[in-house]
């Protein structure tokens, strides 16, 4: 008997939470991409977006949430109860 899986697709809002609490305490690219299960170059177009709507900032190579980026993510995890 071959068991199937349904894959499911994350949203945007729920990438976004998840680079959002990678980087809760800071955290380079790298560690951001296996927390959030990303690859690279998804990753760095979350990161820029996240960047210009200022949820995120960057701090030498490490990117930190914004208190911004801290009430989005609360709302998110809110919204996805």
């Amino acid at each position: 008997m071959v068991e199937v899986v349904a894959i499911k697709r994350r949203s945007r809002i729920d990438i976004s939470a998840e680079i959002l609490d990678a980087a809760m305490s800071g955290a380079n690219k790298t560690q951001i991409v296996y927390n959030a299960n990303l690859n690279f170059s998804i990753a760095k177009k979350y990161l820029e977006m996240l960047e210009k709507k200022e949820l995120i900032r960057k701090e030498g190579d490490r990117y930190v949430t914004t208190e911004k980026g801290k009430t989005f993510h609360d709302l998110a995890m809110i919204l996805k109860l």
